[in-house]
Order: structure tokens, then sequence, then C-alpha cells
């Protein structure tokens, strides 16, 4: 069982698991809501999944700030109904989380223990989902992850890409550091660790790290668009919501658990683009 199978994730999940030979069952949000506990119940008892992968968040860094409690209502709530329930019925749950839990200050890549601070609405509520799934009691994977982009929905590449065409020039911020992660890659290694039993905290991106300025640089050449780009500050961008400076995961144990880390950034990002461009 897929939560939020719309989504830019779920749907390289529900994809990743069908080409596995797997009966899915992807539920976008209005067909199952999970802050509703009576509805999250219902859905496990009627299809009875052996994982339930939670694809379903409320991802609007910025509109948190003003939005907290429907933040929390779906980021913190929702997993905590869908842990509950899937300790009910004996069920894995693969719970997706965010580097955004993390305050930013580290200058080194974030390991799985290390204590989180985070420093906005967004991912306060994110932390609190984390909390919730492993205070349930249940069997679970909780896997954060950072930058996403990938084919079906929103992201940081597509808008770029649209900026450069429509403007010709674009402004991105060079002093946030971080690890794009691409969809399918992310659905992959997803797929493998619901597969080993080693439940715990994982964190799960594409190697490397880079700023979100190189990032969109790298998106441009490589689609072969000749933009003006300039970098700037976050000072000089403000938005609602702080941002982390520098939120690199660590991986480990990732490779330890399933046999191998994530291709680089670079690779994934190329391979999108010669499926979008």
């Amino acid at each position: 069982m897929i939560t939020g199978a719309a989504g830019m994730l779920g749907q390289a999940v529900a994809v990743e698991f069908q080409r596995r030979g797997d009966e899915v069952l992807p539920l976008t949000r209005r067909e199952l809501d999970i802050t509703d506990f009576a509805a999250v119940r219902s859905a496990l008892w009627h299809f009875r999944p052996h994982v339930v992968v939670n694809c379903a968040a409320y991802t609007n860094v910025d509109g948190a700030e003003g939005d907290y409690r429907q933040a929390l209502l779906v980021n913190g709530l929702g997993p905590r109904h869908l842990a509950l329930a899937c300790r009910e019925m004996d069920a894995d749950l693969v719970h997706i989380s965010t580097d955004y839990i993390f305050d930013g200050s580290n200058p080194v890549p974030y390991g799985i223990f290390d204590p989180p601070d985070p420093i906005n609405a967004y991912g306060r509520s994110k932390l609190w989902g984390e909390q919730s799934v492993a205070a349930a009691g249940g069997r679970y994977y909780i896997v954060r992850t950072s930058w996403l982009f990938g084919p079906g929905g929103k992201n940081f590449v597509d808008t770029i890409l649209r900026t450069g065409r429509e403007k010709g020039e674009a402004r991105v911020v060079n002093d946030q550091r971080g690890c794009p992660t691409c969809t399918v890659d992310l659905a992959r290694a997803l797929a493998d660790l619901a597969a080993t039993g080693c439940y715990g905290t994982y964190h799960v991106t594409n190697s490397g790290s880079t700023t979100w300025y190189d990032f969109a640089a790298a998106s441009l050449a490589m689609a072969g668009f000749k933009v003006r780009l300039s970098p700037c500050t976050t000072a000089e961008f403000p938005r609602p919501a702080k941002r982390p400076a520098c939120s690199m995961l660590d991986p480990f144990p990732l490779k330890e658990t399933i046999g191998y880390l994530l291709p680089p950034w670079e690779d994934a990002l190329q391979r999108y683009l010669s499926r979008v461009t």
C-alpha cells in the first residue's frame, strides 16, 4: 500500500514495486486521508498489506510557517495513525522523512543518530512524525531524504529550466548545501530496504552534495540552455521559513544494509533530463 500515491515520489515507488511483480495498491489523498485514523485503520483491515510506504506529506515549507496545524496533521499525526494501524495489522511501515529535521549548522554530513534540531515549522512537523512512528512500537523504516526531483511532480530542476527558458536569467542561492535525490533511484532503494527486515532509520540520497546554485548550473548546462545565472545569498533571497545552511546526509549504514549506495546526483540528473528535455 502506497499513501500519497499521486505525488512525485509516490508515483516512482508504485512503478518500482510493480516492476518487481508485487501487488501494489496506490492510494491518493482523496482515496485515503491519513489524518483520519478510522479511515486508515479501515483501509489496512480491508486490504491487509504486508508493507505500507508513506509518501503522503505536507511539503510546502514556507506554507507551514502560517499553517503549522495542517502541516502537523499530515506530517505528524498521519504517520502516527499509519504506524499504529500497521502495528495492529502486523505490517511493515516505510516512512519518508527529511533533512530539514536538522538545523544545518554541521559542516559535515549528518549521521542517522545525530540529534535533530529543526529550524522551521515544516521540519518540526516531520520530526513529530518520526517520533510518532518510533513511539508506536511497530516495525518501521524511517528514511530521510532531500532535494527530490523526478518525473510527475513539481521540482527544482523543472522550475529552473522553465525560468531559464522564459526569462533567460535566474538568481539562485549559493550558501545552502545538500544532496539532490532522484525519486527513481530513491524508490529502488526503498524497495530493496523494505525487503531486508533491518528496521530502523536510514539516510537515502544520491551520492555527493552541491549548492542550489551549482545544482541549477548543472541542470541548465546538461539541458543545453544558455542562461545568465547569478549566485546570491540566502539573506538576499528571504523566505518565510528558514532553511538549513548545510543539510548533507551521511548514508551509513545504507550500503552495509542493501549492498550499494545511490549513484552520484550528476548521473541521476543526466538520466532525468534525458527523459524530459
